[in-house]
């Protein structure tokens, strides 16, 4: 029995031994799985994984990329970065960078795969030593740049301070080569700097015998820069007898007070200068017109008028040559009773928009009858850089003048009409320009149709189909178209409804031919017939 107790203790330390030696196997395993899982989390999680390999960010200037993808950078890396000019990725701007004071560095990125990490130091050239420390780490590239140990600590490292100071330097360079004017004054006037366009000018501008010096001459005048205006312009007179205008304009911004800078307007003052002269000419030709002249600019402000349209509208010289805009001067015609008044004043103004839009466009043209009897004739016209131009011309004494023509022609109209005869009037080149009523209902066609389109010749064929036999159609063709001395003459005729008919040429002014036709009734056609007879008699 006892050696069967012993053997059972034995079997139970066993037991304990081996339950012990899994729970130890159990919690390796399971610290080992956690470490496993624990790494590959941070190898899918790139701020992770850039951590773990960053803990001396905080100390020099060092660079983590995933592939061209900058994952994180330290302090002193973005500064470096941020200076770097040009375009393209990190990446690519970093090697862009690195490239002087490591030129080995783009054949030795080659070998990284094989070697794992690389170890350069910068060109001997450089004027201090750096150290680039370039490996992979968990499929991330990482970039360390530093001084060797034992190196004093005398600011940023020299990447970030010669960015700093190429930066300073390209600053430099496109103030002093800007072809604008700069200078900085003090505040007693001095002028203590300028870029190259200054001097050059300060040069241009000494007379003979000057030199230049320090401090350097005063180009502009002290007024105009302690004024500040902004726009201002300024002259300069050169010692060739040039002119040159600037536009002075002062820098803003701390750090910018007493900088100054002149912008070259020599173009735009000389086409000023000839838009002047131009509107000059312009005013002086339209002096002379008899026709009033209004020229409107793009703001629609009167910029050019001439006497006649003082003489025409009778406003105020005062109102008109103090650039009042085209409504006012719309407004100002029409108190003065020179726009025909409208039924109301909607519709007025509707037709003042109207008008402003016509005559931009070179379409407007009106004639206005004035309650005074007065006739303008009106036209806008487009004029130079989007302008208006109105053009207003009393026509009363044309328009009258036509009346009374129209009124003589409507009275001899009426006169040829109410004479008994036919009658028919030829031009000089032989067109019918005036008929009867009588001559329609004869010959049975609209003379007022044909006047001044069917010539005599086609009228002598007409007439002849309509006559007998043995007419004079073609004597009276010749003699309307014969040119000269001419004495009146007449025949006869006989219709073809058995009517006998007289006709009658007769010469009028202005080389024009009147032709007269009669129907001879019983009696008168016997009278005519028998001196006819005698005469044969006698024969």
């Amino acid at each position: 029995m006892v050696v069967t107790g012993v053997k059972d203790n034995r079997l139970g330390d066993s037991v304990s031994i081996l339950v012990a030696a899994g729970l130890v196997a159990t919690a390796f395993l399971t610290a080992l799985a956690a470490l496993t899982l624990f790494r590959a989390f941070e190898l899918r999680d790139p701020k992770s994984r850039g951590q773990s390999l960053f803990s001396d960010r905080a100390s020099g200037t060092v660079f983590l990329f995933d592939g061209e993808t900058l994952v994180d950078l330290s302090p002193s890396a973005r500064s470096l970065l941020s200076s770097i000019p040009g375009p393209g990725e990190p990446l690519a701007r970093l090697h862009r960078f690195l490239a002087r004071p490591f030129p080995e560095l783009a054949s030795q990125l080659a070998t990284l795969p094989e070697r794992g990490r690389l170890d350069l130091v910068s060109d001997p050239a450089m004027r201090k030593t750096t150290l680039l420390s370039v490996e992979e780490r968990g499929g991330l590239l990482r970039l360390a740049l530093a001084e060797p140990s034992g190196a004093p600590d005398t600011g940023p490292d020299p990447f970030t301070f010669a960015a700093l100071q190429r930066e300073v330097e390209d600053l430099r360079t496109i103030v002093a080569e800007m072809p604008s004017l700069c200078w900085r004054e003090d505040k007693s006037g001095d002028i203590i700097w300028s870029n190259t366009a200054y001097l050059l000018m300060a040069a241009e501008a000494l007379q003979p015998g000057e030199e230049l010096g320090w401090p350097l001459p005063r180009l502009f005048d002290r007024t105009a820069t302690s004024q500040n205006l902004p726009g201002q312009r300024a002259r300069i007179a050169l010692s060739d007898w040039r002119e040159l205008w600037f536009q002075l304009d002062s820098g803003v911004g701390e750090g910018c007070e007493g900088v100054f800078f002149a912008t070259p307007v020599d173009a735009l003052v000389k086409a000023e200068t000839s838009r002047k002269e131009t509107i000059q000419t312009v005013s002086k030709t339209f002096a002379h017109l008899p026709i009033g002249v209004a020229v409107f600019d793009q703001q629609r402000q009167l910029c050019i008028l001439n006497p006649a349209l003082l003489d025409l509208t009778q406003l105020p010289a005062e109102m008109l040559t103090s650039k009042t805009s085209l409504i006012s001067f719309l407004d100002a015609l029409r108190e003065a009773r020179i726009l025909p008044e409208p039924k109301d004043y909607k519709s007025w103004r509707e037709a003042l928009v109207n008008m402003e839009r016509a005559a931009s466009e070179g379409l407007y043209q009106e004639t206005w009858h004035l309650p005074d009897g007065q006739v303008f004739r009106v036209s806008g016209r487009p004029y130079a850089d989007g302008g208006l131009m109105l053009m207003f011309e009393d026509v009363s004494t044309e328009t009258m003048r036509a009346r009374r023509y129209r009124a003589d022609l409507e009275l001899g109209q009426s006169v040829i009409d109410s004479m008994e005869e036919a009658i028919a009037v030829f031009s000089r080149e032989g067109q019918l320009v005036m008929t009867n009523a009588h001559y329609s209902q004869l010959w049975g066609r609209d003379g007022a149709e044909e006047l001044g389109v069917v010539p005599v010749g086609q009228l002598a064929v007409y007439w002849q189909s309509l006559t007998a036999p043995g007419a004079r159609w073609s004597e009276v063709e010749a003699y309307v178209s014969t040119v000269g001395n001419r004495v009146p003459w007449d025949g006869e005729a006989r219709l073809n409804d058995g009517r006998a008919l007289r006709f009658r040429c007769a010469p009028l002014a202005a080389g024009a031919t009147l032709v007269a036709f009669s129907v001879l009734t019983g009696a008168t056609e016997e009278g005519l017939q028998r001196p006819a007879e005698r005469k044969q008699r006698r024969g």
